[in-house]
């Protein structure tokens, strides 16, 4: 393959890098590289250096299959066997495991049945627990505490726990804790846990390919349920699925592929079920579909749900290569830098194989080279160039050159050194670890109407960082109300706990990029729902909303410019947000067109009568709302007034045809005299002549 040129690096003065695909609402992740970024890299001193300095398993980015592990082993203390019993985890082995994993248990029930004793139970047998030093017992005290629930409240507490629990190996605590040092941008701490979480997330990913992204499902969109892709989630009762299924008995090679691989990585809402994604594998390539050949040398060479097997790896990787499936070349080339299967290594050949994989645009083939020319493996050690692949390689969505380039402005090795930049991209790739799994229970739980059990899930991973939870759990607080089963302290939540809890829930989300949330938290303040009116702090989430092109958020600053709540009085810029407000949405051209008429009265009439009129409606109208709602729409008054109009209707339709009747009589002609004039008996016509 012919070298990409290293002075094109430097040609780049802008380069945008997204990881995940764009969910609703939540702003994507935006890397800018400048060229001092890029021109440090350039003097760095540790490019002239051994190339065999950086050669330690902490740079090994090839990883090493023979340490893989379960997700059970890399997520210890994880709720897998409570969610999927079925699963290959080890049962309790101490009292104490016992304690924990009977509490968690209890835990999870309460929250789906609303019994408050087994709540209480539940948390004082996690204490129990953590008496004698259960570090994941320890982790789910710190939830309690932190949430409030069925315990004080109390944020010391919790971090406290989870950082005991985090030093035991607990890997959701050292979530919880890295995202606290995130947010209180204490990045010297915050990359060091991150990164270690990432690497644990990077050896669950797959040799040849990028792992199929299981990213959090977002429950609603706005105010309302997200029905299309709760649809897409129902697993094998979804239509789609039903409709795949039938085809793949029917012999569809394509079909059976693609079934094995929602069933191998529990995708599209289906339990992970890794012998029923073997059976499809085989019954697909028996008909020669590649992409199952190339999962198959996955499985062999992981020995994950099969006997590990090098050899029969590199056989089904070398079939898919063949069929022209890419990406198999990337696993091929792994095998051979590694020597497993093979007779030895061979970097000449493992470099050949990347180079086919990077040629025919294969994202792994591109960081796989940039992985060589950083070590020097078989090839001249070159960080510059390495980066170069590194960059195109994340540009392409292969998280694993995600964390290289977090490694690289971690160390300060071929990238400017920068902390904060190096634990968001961490962030992007550890949330991605087994842990991630708590999302898909959510998910499961929400669709079969456990509101409670997905509001537990969801509000543990918000703990861990993920904003898609984070907005899911607020969602459910404000959708549900006293039905989502919120505990608080000292039993189900009041109004005032759930409030605060959904109102730093969404603020949690905001601060993440979440524009909906930012604007939920700006009406909050706004009106003081669930805290003190506050209009400073709604115009600085108004501000936050509208950096994310939010119409609403733009029209509601307007508004507050117009008014000089929270904002200084400034009719100029109150019209320039409402031209905003319709410019980035043609839907708000009726409020838009009000508000610009409001504004024209104010400024050409400012004292006047009109303008009292327009100051006075804010207040008016929640007055005739409540009217409404109190008065009209109370069930028995609703029926009496629906009785009393339909009377009124039938008395107007009565009244309207007796006065078309009477009018239709007054303009008939009046008849002639001689057919009025009574004819007299004995008189007689004379007959008409012949």
């Amino acid at each position: 393959m012919r070298r990409l040129r290293t002075r094109s690096l430097f040609v780049l003065s802008l380069l945008i890098l997204s990881l995940f695909p764009v969910s609703l609402y939540a702003r994507p992740f935006v890397l800018f590289l400048t060229q001092e970024d890029l021109k440090d890299a350039t003097n760095s001193p540790d490019d002239s250096s051994d190339p065999t300095q950086h050669d330690s398993a902490e740079w090994d980015e090839f990883g090493d299959t023979d340490s893989y592990k379960s997700d059970e082993e890399l997520d210890p203390g994880s709720w897998r066997p409570i969610f999927e019993p079925d699963s290959s985890a080890a049962d309790p082995g101490s009292e104490a495991d016992a304690h924990y994993y009977s509490g968690v248990s209890k835990m999870v029930k309460a929250m789906s049945s609303g019994e408050v004793s087994l709540m209480d139970q539940a948390a004082e047998e996690i204490e129990a627990a953590v008496a004698v030093g259960h570090p994941h017992a320890r982790s789910v005290l710190g939830y309690l505490h932190g949430a409030g629930q069925m315990r004080e409240r109390n944020k010391a507490k919790a971090f406290m726990y989870h950082y005991f629990a985090a030093d035991g190996g607990n890997m959701q605590s050292r979530m919880a804790l890295a995202y606290t040092y995130f947010k209180q941008e204490m990045y010297e701490k915050a990359v060091k846990l991150y990164s270690e979480l990432a690497e644990v997330a990077v050896n669950s990913f797959l040799i040849s390919k990028d792992s199929p992204v299981i990213e959090p499902v977002r429950i609603h969109n706005g105010a309302e349920e997200n029905k299309e892709a709760l649809r897409k989630s129902r697993g094998e009762e979804d239509e789609d699925f039903q409709i795949l299924e039938y085809q793949a008995q029917k012999g569809n090679a394509v079909a059976m592929s693609k079934i094995g691989l929602f069933y191998y990585f529990g995708l599209r809402g289906l339990r992970r079920d890794h012998a029923k994604a073997l059976s499809w594998f085989l019954k697909a390539v028996e008909k020669g579909e590649p992409r199952s050949m190339e999962l198959l040398g996955e499985i062999y060479a992981r020995g994950a749900g099969v006997e590990r097997n090098y050899t029969k790896a590199l056989e089904w990787l070398t079939l898919a290569s063949k069929q022209q499936l890419y990406s198999a070349y990337n696993g091929m080339g792994y095998l051979y830098v590694k020597g497993y299967g093979v007779e030895k290594k061979n970097y000449t050949k493992a470099k050949e194989y990347f180079e086919k994989a990077a040629e025919n645009n294969e994202a792994g083939g591109h960081y796989n080279l940039g992985v060589m020319y950083f070590k020097g493996i078989g090839v001249k050690r070159d960080v510059k160039l390495a980066c170069k692949y590194f960059i195109v390689a994340a540009n392409a969505g292969q998280p694993k050159a995600f964390y290289q380039l977090a490694k690289m402005f971690h160390t300060g090795v071929g990238l400017k050194k920068n902390l904060a930049t190096a634990t968001a991209l961490y962030k992007l790739v550890a949330e991605r670890g087994p842990w991630s799994s708590l999302s898909r229970w959510a998910l499961e739980s929400y669709l079969k109407g456990d509101v409670g059990k997905a509001f537990l899930l969801y509000s543990r991973m918000a703990e861990l960082g993920y904003e898609v939870a984070q907005s899911n759990a607020a969602w459910i607080l404000d959708k549900y109300g006293e039905h989502s089963m919120c505990m608080g302290e000292s039993g189900f939540c009041t109004d005032a706990e759930r409030h605060q809890r959904a109102h730093s829930l969404w603020w949690q989300a905001s601060e993440q990029g979440n524009e909906h949330a930012a604007l939920l938290i700006g009406d909050a303040y706004y009106y003081g729902r669930g805290t003190e009116r506050d209009y400073d702090r709604a115009a600085d989430a108004y501000m936050h909303a509208r950096s994310q092109s939010n119409a609403q958020a733009m029209f509601n600053l307007g508004y507050m410019y117009e008014h000089g709540q929270g904002l200084p009085l400034d009719l100029h810029l109150a019209k320039r947000y409402y031209d905003q407000a319709l410019e980035n949405d043609p839907a708000a051209k009726l409020p838009v067109t009000l508000a610009l008429a409001s504004l024209w009265i104010r400024r050409n009439y400012e004292d006047g009568f009109l303008v009292h009129v327009i100051d006075s409606l804010p207040e008016f109208y929640p007055k005739v709302e409540a009217w409404v709602e109190n008065v009209l729409l109370e069930e028995g008054n609703a029926t009496i007034l629906t009785l009393f109009v339909c009377l009124l209707t039938v008395l107007y339709l009565r009244e309207r045809q007796r006065r078309h009747a009477a009018a239709a009589a007054a303009a008939a002609p009046a008849p002639a005299a001689e057919m009025l004039a009574p004819v007299h008996p004995n008189e007689h016509v004379a007959p008409a002549p012949n």
